[in-house]
């Protein structure tokens, strides 16, 4: 888990790690990306869980790539702080929970306060739109690019391609996951029946979002879309900031900078 301020979040989150069946079977990292609300303190509530604490923000995608390393195991399980496992149901063992045969990577069906199934799924080139799964699924099911709000993989999925790429910044790691496993192994990963619950607002909800913009440039530039489709992104992540007046992000778009955090 990456979490940065959000305390109470975050606690609910390892609270429900701590009812999961197989909780012996686990071992939680969490990355704290420079918080100042106290959050990397919880570590004395939990002192089972590992803490990686950073002194600022780095964003989202480095953070993930100092969790999977720091961790010793076949399967890792990414979790945004606001996703909560259901407790005594959510994590058990990573054979048993995928199907067979086990595909690179698997995501749980994701529901809301309310039970609803909550938008997790979505399309590559990234675009910042997302959708819910069907309410009905009951079996898995092949997806095309699942959100990494809870997303568990095949560690050799990840050491195969040496890291998440980091120039993604807070946005798109999880959709090059997705493209990376689809070029690899020519198989999707796979969305499973109901397993935990979490919000759903998010920044990523938002298509006109400049880091969103940025991200999709460097998808389209990296997998073989050409460099005319990621120059026409990075004018988009450009042009945006631009017609808002929001000058102070415009200076980082128009250098292709990510906008995490890491430039404060």
């Amino acid at each position: 888990m990456v979490s940065r301020n959000r305390a109470a979040l975050l606690r609910r989150c390892l609270e429900a790690l701590k009812k999961s069946e197989g909780r012996e079977t686990l071992q939680i990292v969490v990355v704290d990306n420079g918080s100042s609300d106290g959050s990397a303190q919880l570590d004395i509530d939990f002192p089972q869980a590992q803490f990686i604490r950073l002194p600022k923000n780095f964003g989202l995608t480095k953070a993930m790539n100092l969790g999977w390393r720091a961790a010793d195991a076949e399967y890792v399980f990414f979790l945004h702080d606001d996703t909560e496992v259901e407790p005594g149901a959510a994590i058990r063992s990573p054979r048993r929970w995928m199907p067979t045969p086990v595909p690179p990577a698997a995501c749980p069906l994701l529901v809301d306060d309310e039970g609803r199934p909550a938008p997790q799924l979505g399309a590559l080139p990234p675009d910042g739109q997302w959708h819910a799964a069907e309410p009905s699924l009951s079996q898995p099911e092949p997806v095309e690019y699942p959100r990494g709000a809870a997303l568990m993989m095949r560690v050799y999925v990840i050491r195969a391609v040496r890291q998440i790429d980091e120039r993604y910044g807070q946005f798109g790691g999880d959709a090059d996951l997705a493209a990376q496993i689809l070029r690899a192994h020519r198989r999707r990963s796979s969305s499973i029946p109901r397993h935990g619950y979490g919000t759903t607002e998010s920044a990523a909800t938002r298509p006109w979002n400049e880091p969103i913009f940025c991200s999709r440039a460097v998808f389209m530039g990296k997998y073989a879309l050409g460099f005319a489709a990621g120059l026409r992104r990075r004018l988009a992540a450009v042009a945006v900031p631009l017609l808002s007046f929001r000058f102070g992000e415009l200076r980082y778009t128009v250098a292709g900078q990510k906008i995490d955090g890491t430039q404060t």
